[in-house]
């Protein structure tokens, strides 16, 4: 009986332990093997992932940092959203940034106010440095996502209404562009860019996202994102919960919500389309050299979208050498239709049900 007692002493001792790190703390988790670093950050009350935060978007916050005619990117996961950073990032320049010297990387150009960079970090404590932040050739972060030839502004987001509060009444105006793509295609892409993560970015966060062995990556990956994905399941709200909160705000004059199979379908007109919404005139050279900077062929050349995290202040980061994708990871085929493909190929040898 005494031993008894004194195991469920020592489990109810563990349990408070573990609920003080989760309440003051949570940060330590990371530090931990995965899964069970993860297991521990959901037991105790965190959302997922661990370095995402609506903090900056919050409608008492939001207009402290913004200003009138700002765009947020805020395409669906895989979706895109690098593509979109890239091509509006063309609009507003017309095609003038030849030598990329305004986009030395997507994360510095385009700011992403979702992510924490630090571990134990918050919006609060890193929204300065977005100011003062000296990059590696002497210029300051905010020269270059803030240019003064800027009409305007861009960040990322992959949150949705109502975490992004496109109908605030009063307050700064801002534009949002929404874009969806076939589940299918997302599933397919899914799998990889789980892999596509450096080390040094999943070991700052308990080993998420997991890197899914190649022999799984086709089959077993495509049918279990596809899976997760449905709703109901651990990862809905990356499509169906994507898909449903935007879907009633399509016909707001400040969101242009765009499908991904129609952009690649139509790249020049997609882009007249933006840069109307924007309010930026492109002459007919002008249009034709922005279309030819936002190809994926282009883009692939540029390679700068490695999505460095120079707003970081753990001792394991290296600011300069560290980021969080791996090089030519981050725009791949950029293909319409690839997860029917795989579905087609998969139900032929009968891997899955047709």
């Amino acid at each position: 009986m005494a031993t008894i007692k004194k195991i469920g002493s020592a489990v109810v001792g563990i349990a408070m332990l573990i609920g003080a790190v989760g309440k003051f703390v949570p940060h330590w988790f990371m530090t931990m093997p995965f899964p069970l670093s993860i297991i521990l950050w959901i037991s105790t009350g965190h959302g997922m992932p661990p370095y995402f935060s609506t903090d900056a978007w919050k409608e008492d916050e939001i207009d402290t940092w913004t200003r009138d005619g700002d765009l947020v990117v805020a395409t669906g996961a895989k979706s895109g959203t690098t593509f979109m950073l890239y091509c509006t990032h063309q609009i507003r320049t017309k095609g003038k940034d030849t030598d990329d010297e305004l986009f030395p990387d997507v994360s510095i150009a385009t700011p992403w106010p979702d992510l924490i960079q630090s571990r134990g970090g918050s919006w609060a404590e890193q929204k300065e440095r977005y100011n003062t932040t000296i990059l590696p050739d002497g210029r300051t972060m905010k020269e270059v996502w803030d240019h003064p030839s800027y009409p305007f502004r861009i960040f990322k987001s992959h949150f949705g209404p109502p975490e992004l509060p496109v109908r605030k009444k009063g307050g700064k105006n801002i534009k949002y562009m929404a874009m969806v793509r076939n589940g299918l295609d997302v599933a397919a892409s899914m799998t990889d860019f789980y892999s596509a993560h450096t080390d040094e970015f999943r070991n700052l966060w308990g080993g998420l996202p997991p890197d899914i062995p190649p022999d799984v990556r086709d089959a077993d990956g495509f049918h279990l994102a596809m899976k997760d994905m449905l709703p109901g399941n651990s990862i809905e709200g990356i499509y169906w919960g994507y898909v449903n909160s935007w879907w009633p705000y399509r016909n707001d004059p400040n969101v242009i919500l765009l499908h991904y199979s129609d952009v690649r379908k139509d790249l020049k007109g997609s882009v007249a389309k933006i840069a109307k919404f924007l309010d930026v005139k492109l002459s007919s050279s002008e249009l034709n050299t922005v279309v030819n900077r936002c190809s994926m062929e282009h883009m692939k050349k540029a390679n700068k979208f490695h999505y460095y995290m120079p707003l970081n202040t753990d001792s394991t980061w290296n600011n300069n050498e560290h980021f969080i994708v791996k090089s030519g990871k981050m725009v791949n085929k950029g293909h319409v239709g690839n997860g029917q493909s795989i579905v087609f190929a998969l139900s032929l040898f009968g891997l899955i049900s047709a």
